[in-house]
């Protein structure tokens, strides 16, 4: 059998990385966005994401992708993925309306025998609920995509799980054949359980983290280290060594809490119950204001005109993404201050309505500050010593809820070191 065509519509960070870990299998790809900039940028090798590993995979495997603002090129496709961004309001709820239009004028220059795959995260009962074209060519999968980790995702998944008109036959071979050279397995299911499974997985994500902000809480109160506990827990095999167990400042990015929304609205829909999920949300914005509570306590309850280095914008660390962050919630928190905040990706556009000082440099920022903050735990930041950091901050305080200075050498240095999961002094 030949090697299909594929084309992927909506070059956003789904679209992107997903288009290119196809291309690097040897499939042609067309990525296809109504965007004539964006098109003319990507097809010069300029990304408008931040991903690691992209910019790389992406000029290896050039001759495989073209691209195009025609939506009518994708009628030589054989296989047509959907991937634009659903919008989500502050209430978590997506946004249907544009993803409709868009898929109706996908379907009608799609080939007589082209197949649609549906990536982009939607509700249950959104795709068979689209009428655009008949059952056995038209496909759900669900996306893996994770900011910062994307590349990785794409190109190594643990597994593929597709959403069919009739799971109990056999793909089309043409999809089947995309899917077979990553060598993964492959789950058949029907739409709705295709589409559940994503919020699933989200929702045992957010569960994961729930117990180890909980209990990280309770260590900080009783000198217990959360770090030293860890590793029992995924040493138990009906938890696992992939657990995700590191506290941190919440749910962020959006995904997570538009999924924890939808299973609510589906509960009081459907009069089940979701109390738990409510719990989640509550523990959530509970951590979330931690570093603010802990600045507050440490320093600003005395000195309530400080000026604050911040470390980190983006809402976690590989990507410019500023959707919930925590860090821009703290900064929101904290009135009167003055802020001078330094972060690798995040444009100052995205920022300017705080009113904060930028710096190009992280120890820059340090320069006058009574405390660093370090609220997104950008690798580069891990590299910085402790003894410079010390050097350079006018104060003593270090609000660093992931970890990120080493905290021996915060020991050795004679900051006030914070941190999730452990107490500001050991328990004699």
């Amino acid at each position: 059998m030949n090697r299909p065509t594929i084309g992927f519509v909506g070059m956003t960070h789904l679209g992107i990385v997903s288009a290119t870990a196809i291309a690097a299998k040897g499939f042609p790809v067309l990525c296809y966005d109504p965007d004539n900039k964006l098109i003319v940028s990507l097809a010069r090798g300029s990304l408008p994401i931040e991903e690691p590993g992209l910019p790389e995979l992406l000029a290896a495997n050039r001759s495989n992708q073209r691209f195009s603002d025609q939506i009518g090129d994708l009628s030589a496709c054989d296989v047509v993925y959907i991937a634009p961004d659903v919008p989500t309001d502050d209430t978590g709820k997506s946004d249907l309306t544009d993803i409709r239009l868009l898929i109706e004028a996908v379907a009608k220059v799609l080939s007589p025998d082209g197949i649609m795959v549906i990536l982009c995260q939607v509700p249950p009962g959104f795709t068979r609920g689209l009428g655009v074209l008949p059952a056995a060519r038209l496909y759900y999968q669900v996306e893996t995509l994770v900011f910062g980790r994307a590349v990785e995702r794409a190109t190594q998944p643990e597994r593929y799980i597709i959403g069919c008109a009739f799971p109990d036959q056999p793909l089309d071979p043409r999809l089947a054949l995309i899917l077979g050279a990553f060598s993964c397995p492959i789950l058949q299911m029907r739409y709705e359980s295709a589409e559940l499974a994503k919020i699933s997985i989200n929702m045992c994500l957010v569960a994961s983290v729930t117990v180890a902000n909980t209990l990280a809480e309770l260590c900080e109160n009783i000198g217990a280290d959360w770090s030293e506990i860890v590793p029992a827990l995924k040493l138990d095999r009906r938890i696992g060594q992939y657990s995700y167990l590191a506290p941190g400042l919440g749910i962020a990015g959006g995904n997570l809490e538009r999924d924890l929304a939808t299973v609510e609205r589906l509960a009081a829909e459907h009069a089940t119950d979701s109390s738990v999920v409510q719990a989640y949300v509550h523990n959530s914005h509970h951590r979330r204001d931690w570093a603010a509570r802990t600045v507050r306590t440490a320093l600003l309850d005395s000195k309530p005109d400080a000026t604050i280095a911040v470390w980190g914008l983006a809402y976690k660390e590989n990507t410019h993404s500023i959707k919930n962050s925590p860090s821009l919630a703290t900064i929101a928190q904290l009135k009167g201050i003055t802020v001078r905040a330094h972060d690798p990706s995040v444009p100052e556009s995205a920022v300017d309505q705080l009113k904060i000082e930028r710096f190009g440099d992280p120890l820059e920022a340090l320069r006058g500050a009574d405390a660093l903050m370090i609220l997104t735990a950008w690798p580069q930041y891990r590299n910085i010593p402790a003894d410079e950091i010390a050097k350079l901050l006018s104060g003593r305080i270090v609000i660093d809820p992931y970890s990120v200075v080493d905290s021996k050498g915060a020991q050795r240095s004679k900051l006030v070191h914070y941190t999730l999961g452990r107490s500001i002094a050991p328990s004699h």
